[in-house]
């Protein structure tokens, strides 16, 4: 069983991205068979789809199982594993965002997060303001990004959608407080 030819392009710009993503290109092809084709596959399978050893295979699976991105189903009768996506797509986009930010967000926090807790440090320097305001922006994504993940995915993409939207309710927000303060100050309390 080969690759499907209409799926060489999708398979190759996975293994482009997959560097992106956190793990090499190997990976990232194996991840898109394992998602673009819809039975469970089998180590065999995928090594022969994609012209690439047993070996690498079996430690690419083992990379995407550390990244809870694919499970094994069994078939039965058969005795070999089967893999298939761990979820659906908005599951697995939340998973990669979820492994990367604890791969690349968690280590500068703590980073950040020590620098703000040396003692005997100029509160008022330039550079702790600096490592103050990128802590509490992160900060900020990571609440958010807890926040979005306990989201069901409808109610995600509905919150995608609105997009622009969310930016125009805040902008008619802040036009009616600004209103209102004007209004307070132009009444004036009876003597």
């Amino acid at each position: 069983m080969g690759l499907p030819v209409e799926l060489e392009s999708l398979v190759v710009h996975f293994g482009e991205m997959g560097s992106r993503w956190g793990f090499n290109r190997t990976v990232g092809q194996m991840f898109a068979v394992i998602v673009f084709i819809e039975e469970p596959l089998n180590a065999d399978q995928i090594a022969n789809m994609l012209s690439i050893s047993r070996g690498n295979v079996s430690m690419g699976l083992k990379e995407l199982q550390s990244w809870q991105l694919i499970r094994v189903h069994n078939v039965p009768g058969d005795r070999k594993d089967y893999f298939k996506p761990a979820g659906s797509i908005w599951e697995l986009a939340l998973q990669v965002l979820s492994e990367r930010r604890k791969r690349e967000v968690e280590p500068t926090l703590t980073l950040l997060r020590t620098q703000l807790m040396q003692e005997g440090r100029d509160h008022k320097a330039f550079s702790h303001e600096r490592v103050t305001e990128i802590h509490d922006l992160i900060e900020l994504f990571n609440t958010w990004f807890n926040d979005i993940q306990k989201l069901k995915p409808d109610s995600l993409q509905t919150l995608l959608k609105l997009g622009a939207g969310v930016g125009k309710v805040l902008d008619f927000k802040d036009k009616l407080i600004s209103k209102d303060k004007k209004v307070s100050k132009t009444i004036k309390p009876e003597d």
